[in-house]
């Protein structure tokens, strides 16, 4: 077992175009959880391993190659840098050589964006942390997972300007789901929950872990309404709730059905490549991923300053104080 994050360089350089994010990912954790809470980029160029039998324009060839990797992960990290601003929880260097994570505490958006990077690196997702030592136990992974939850919540709150409840099961509030959605809808107020006699008997959230809504002055339909599916796992991707809230969901559980229709989000821990972005929005509609989830959650202060409610917005700083713990340890082990 190795005692940090390890780069399996063909990872990187097996893909075409090549898997900057991953790249990232490694400095960025590399970062996080080693004892000197640094990384460098040199480190990528460094994994190469080029075998003794190449000629001098094949081991040119394979270092410009390398160094191209290098130069266009930096490229990515300063993208990450740049769009979150303040929400990133990362400091790096001019010259793009060195990486840091020197932060005492975290704000809530910066909370957000290492509970993304440390759910999308577990072991069964990516190769970084497959022999670290340290490893996320269950519990940590069951914490990071709930975390997201309420962080996620937030975010939509942020994109909607307005309130938002945290449906998926378990709820915080451990309410019943059709308990829950009548407290939901006396608050938005279009349409009426009335189960169909062949809806599920025990359903826990029917796909959708969160709703959002801003709500209008004149209280008439045609507003914005968001419902929202959270997802941590590998097939993501396949959990669009796209067809679930136009057509099942209404005619599960509502008598009178809502005239305001549901816009579908995703919201994802994962970093995601520009070129694949488009197919992804197709797939599973308006979607909240590691660059804009943070930059969300930090609007979302705002929201509570002016007393709109987010259910679960006030765990976050126990989910920042519980990260800045789960570093330190790991560091200390290390």
């Amino acid at each position: 077992m190795s005692e940090n994050v390890c780069l399996p360089l063909e990872a990187v350089k097996g893909t075409q175009p090549p898997d900057l994010d991953l790249a990232a990912d490694y400095l960025e954790l590399k970062a996080v959880l080693s004892a000197e809470r640094r990384s460098y980029s040199q480190e990528i160029f460094n994994e190469v391993d080029i075998p003794a039998d190449r000629d001098f324009v094949s081991v040119n060839t394979e270092m410009e190659e390398q160094e191209s990797v290098v130069t266009d992960t930096i490229g990515r990290i300063h993208l990450r840098k740049n769009i979150p601003q303040s929400a990133y929880p990362f400091e790096l260097d001019e010259q793009g050589n060195v990486l840091s994570f020197t932060a005492t505490q975290l704000n809530l958006a910066q909370t957000a964006y290492i509970v993304s990077i440390l759910l999308s690196n577990l072991r069964e997702l990516s190769p970084l942390m497959i022999d670290f030592k340290r490893n996320p136990s269950e519990d940590d992974k069951r914490r990071l997972r709930e975390y997201f939850q309420y962080i996620a919540t937030t975010a939509i709150a942020a994109e909607v300007g307005g309130r938002a409840w945290s449906f998926g099961f378990p709820r915080p509030d451990q309410s019943g789901f059709v308990g829950k959605l009548k407290e939901i809808w006396a608050v938005i107020k279009d349409g009426e929950v009335n189960p169909d006699s062949s809806a599920p008997n025990q359903p826990k959230d029917d796909g959708i872990d969160v709703f959002a809504f801003r709500e209008p002055k004149d209280g008439l339909p045609g507003c914005l309404l968001i419902a929202a599916q959270v997802a941590t796992e590998k097939d993501w991707k396949e959990k669009s709730i796209l067809a679930n809230i136009n057509h099942r969901f209404p005619k599960r559980w509502f008598g009178r059905q809502p005239a305001t229709k549901m816009i579908a989000y995703h919201v994802i821990p994962f970093a995601r490549p520009d070129e694949k972005f488009r197919d992804d929005v197709l797939s599973v509609g308006n979607l909240l991923h590691r660059l804009r989830v943070p930059c969300r959650v930090l609007e979302a202060q705002n929201l509570i300053g002016n007393g709109i409610q987010i259910e679960g917005f006030d765990k976050l700083e126990e989910a920042s104080a519980w990260i800045m713990n789960y570093i330190s340890t790991q560091c200390s082990e290390g």
